[in-house]
């Protein structure tokens, strides 16, 4: 199997609105939307490009209530140069959701990174990450 790299990621949602206003607050840019009809109704679809790979939010037919409790794809991890400016960004834009007070530094993992876990408006987990120059 040839393959070309990575499509997107997606995310599901309770309230589409919601979910592109915060990636959009992450620096994404909502390029798409659109619908599918399923069985139990039309499922929402918007396409998020987040600089670097694609996220795509689907709110599913009949608004079925979202699980993220880690399941197959337990977080999405975004790279970024300055940890805590970024997450002095997101703050000061109201996200509040971080899970731990503070970075955890890890110098013996991966080269060195630090990272700070936050979670997204349908519960998934999102990660800053910073690799040790």
């Amino acid at each position: 199997m040839k393959h070309q790299g990575l499509a997107h990621i997606a995310v599901q949602t309770e309230d589409m609105e919601k979910t592109i206003a915060f990636y959009e607050l992450l620096g994404g840019v909502c390029t798409e939307r659109g619908s599918v009809q399923k069985p139990a109704g039309v499922s929402l679809l918007a396409m998020i490009d987040m600089g670097g790979f694609w996220l795509e939010a689907i709110q599913s037919a009949g608004n079925t209530p979202v699980t993220a409790e880690g399941g197959a794809l337990p977080h999405i991890a975004i790279e970024v140069t300055d940890l805590p400016a970024v997450a002095a960004e997101l703050k000061a834009q109201g996200i509040d959701t971080f899970l731990t007070p503070e970075p955890v530094v890890l110098p013996e993992v991966f080269g060195g990174l630090r990272n700070w876990f936050f979670t997204g408006p349908s519960g998934e987990q999102i990660e800053l990450i910073e690799h040790f120059s």
